[in-house]
């Protein structure tokens, strides 16, 4: 078992290598170009995406569909994944981080856009897209959309399930003793009470509790900055500067340079958001929208909330700490950092996390659901939501270390197909851009 773990470790490392990497932040900075610097709408967008009335043809609103993506995107990522970047790639990581944020914003709203104009429409009403339905009827290459759902429909069940509710197992149990047990089935039957009734019952739980767990998380780290504020500007200069310069990650003396701040930051950042990697664009279908480049718009926010807000707070928190310079790293150095400001500090990580791992175990249901129905059909829908419930069970009472470095390779896997499609119907976006926002159609059907 070891080996097969230290195998797939291995391959792990290999695929979310710099090729990998190159290929989604080149992407990102293709379609910024491509499309004028669409994050200048930003502001734009986030008002069209804090409308809840119905727009359009669609299963759920524009914003029941931006907080399910934001609930399966935000999550351990942003806390846990920040802290290791930084103890891998120093302060600096943070600035990286927080750029990838800024220019993964052009390849989701590019995804979302995509999504909505290939979309179907089911024989019971409700609607179907994402990056498969792109493949096959923007490409006509059906056989990538077989392999895109494919690997979704695994990394569904591993990333998006079993590790989050492992996450929330150990939390509670190091946290309050709780046995994983018993967790496990107080996850499960909550996960099934939202999930069997299908997008709108996950939309509508969603709508409630991203906005709270975001503000929730968000002020507690202001607050924690403030009470540091003395050392805040420190803090401040040295992400700016070590990002460019490097600055060592222990102590003074081992460490990263500007590469390593370069290479963790970006990593960590595309990891975070999942802009490219084709998970968002799935439920951005669904979303009741006049045209594809509003809901586009709406989605775009989704990174900019991730990375350019959460995973940026997070990060000030633990480089203000200074905990990084001890040696400690991913989960340990989050909890440390945290645990500075007695109560206040360890009650914001504790229901930051479990807030924001039980969105995603809600959030990619829903993806794994429609890979499937892609594949299958929707015969294989209520089956598939059932199966959901027991693996969150199974997630909370096992070791997943395996299952983790598994997920982690179809995850990184799912970009490929993705960007093919993104790159290769570049002209499509310039087109659909150009008709509904640059030429100020968007309230055009």
């Amino acid at each position: 078992m070891q080996s097969i773990e230290n195998l797939l470790t291995e391959i792990s490392n290999l695929i979310w290598g710099y090729p990998l990497l190159i290929l989604l932040f080149g992407t990102h900075l293709f379609l910024t170009i491509r499309l004028k610097f669409i994050q200048r709408f930003i502001g734009k967008a986030i008002k069209i995406s804090l409308k809840r009335n119905k727009e359009g043809k669609g299963d759920i609103s524009q914003f029941g569909a931006l907080t399910t993506a934001l609930a399966a995107t935000i999550g351990t990522g942003n806390i846990v994944g920040v802290s290791t970047a930084i103890a891998s790639g120093g302060p600096g990581a943070v600035f990286w981080m927080w750029l990838t944020g800024v220019f993964g914003i052009a390849t989701k709203y590019s995804e979302a856009l995509l999504s909505v104009k290939y979309r179907i429409e089911l024989n019971d009403g409700s609607f179907a897209g994402g990056p498969m339905y792109v493949l096959e009827k923007g490409l006509n290459k059906k056989w990538l959309g077989i392999i895109f759902a494919a690997l979704t429909s695994v990394t569904a069940f591993g990333i998006g399930n079993m590790v989050q509710a492992n996450s929330i197992s150990v939390l509670v149990h190091d946290s309050i003793g709780i046995s994983p047990w018993i967790t496990g089935l107080i996850l499960s039957v909550l996960t099934a009470f939202v999930i069997i009734g299908g997008i709108k019952s996950i939309a509508k739980v969603c709508e409630a509790l991203v906005p709270f767990m975001a503000v929730f998380y968000v002020l507690g780290c202001i607050i924690l900055l403030l009470m540091n504020i003395e050392t805040l500007p420190e803090s401040f200069l040295l992400i700016i500067n070590s990002a460019f310069t490097g600055q060592a990650a222990i102590g003074g003396f081992l460490g990263a340079g500007m590469k390593e701040a370069v290479r963790f930051g970006i990593a960590r950042g595309l990891f975070s958001n999942e802009s490219g990697l084709g998970s968002a664009p799935i439920v951005a279908a669904a979303a009741q929208t006049k045209n594809p480049v509003r809901q586009a718009l709406v989605s775009s926010t989704g990174t900019f909330w991730d990375t350019v807000v959460v995973c940026a707070f997070t990060g000030l928190v633990i480089v203000n700490s200074f905990e990084w310079q001890n040696g400690l790293n991913g989960a340990v150095l989050t909890k440390t950092s945290f645990s500075d400001i007695p109560v206040i500090g360890p009650t914001i990580l504790t229901i930051g996390l479990m807030t924001f791992v039980f969105s995603t175990i809600l959030g990619w249901s829903y993806y794994g659901e429609k890979s499937i129905e892609y594949l299958i059909g929707t015969k294989a829908v209520l089956p598939y939501r059932y199966l959901w419930v027991v693996m969150v069970f199974i997630g909370s009472i096992v070791s997943l270390n395996l299952v983790w470095t598994f997920a982690d390779i179809t995850n990184g896997l799912m970009a490929i197909p993705n960007l093919i499609a993104l790159l290769f119907l570049n002209k499509v976006l310039v087109s659909e851009t150009k008709k509904y926002l640059w030429e100020e159609n968007l309230d055009s059907e």
